[in-house]
């Protein structure tokens, strides 16, 4: 459960590699995101470790709306919200009894999560930032963070006819995590309250920072 954690908190298909510069990249990364007002989605994320072997398998379901919000539900196998209202992020595992509050600071910032509800205009200011076509209806980005205390080292985004279909995660460990998503709805309304966590009276209430 860690590791869709730090992948809010933040492919190996032929193809040819761009040769648009890397600001041509950012830019049209840039619009194609910010066509998102609101994006929802199932998804299933895979993690292998450096060895190739699958460490983890979960499953669950995504809001993110402009600006700043997002909600990701994970519900097997075990229970994670993980909700942003655009100034803190609350991780709730009811396992624990326990919820974890996050300001959303620059590190928050720059993780994946936050490219479906958050600022796109300076991508390239965080991210090396390349890109390929894959027959007529694919393209993939590749981010690369500028800054070495990101949570992850490269990024890939895979999207098909416009919309995105998987985010591939590489963290410093050599570990990568796979999001696969389905049933994406975009800029469909999303109820006001969706991004808000009702928890029960007694948990343990952790500000991080704090």
């Amino acid at each position: 459960m860690k590791c869709l954690a730090t992948l809010i908190m933040a492919v190996l298909i032929a193809g040819s590699v761009s040769a648009s510069e890397g600001s041509d990249n950012a830019n049209e990364l840039a619009s194609l995101l910010k066509g998102y007002e609101s994006y929802q989605a199932d998804f299933i994320q895979i993690v292998v470790n450096e060895n190739g072997n699958k460490v983890q398998e979960t499953r669950g379901s995504l809001k993110a709306k402009r600006p700043g919000l997002f909600y990701w539900e994970t519900s097997a196998p075990l229970s994670q919200f993980i909700v942003s209202d655009g100034e803190t992020v609350e991780v709730y595992d009811p396992d624990l009894e326990q919820v974890t509050i996050h300001n959303l600071d620059d590190r928050v910032q720059s993780t994946p999560a936050l490219l479906l509800s958050g600022e796109v205009d300076n991508l390239e200011e965080t991210y090396e930032v390349s890109g390929r076509q894959i027959g007529d209806n694919t393209r993939e980005f590749i981010l690369e963070p500028r800054s070495p205390d990101s949570l992850f080292t490269s990024l890939r985004l895979t999207f098909f006819k416009g919309e995105l279909q998987e985010m591939r995660m590489q963290d410093s460990l050599a570990q990568l995590s796979v999001l696969s998503f389905d049933r994406i709805r975009l800029n469909e309304p999303v109820e006001a309250g969706a991004f808000t966590l009702d928890y029960p009276e007694g948990v343990d209430i952790i500000r991080d920072g704090a």
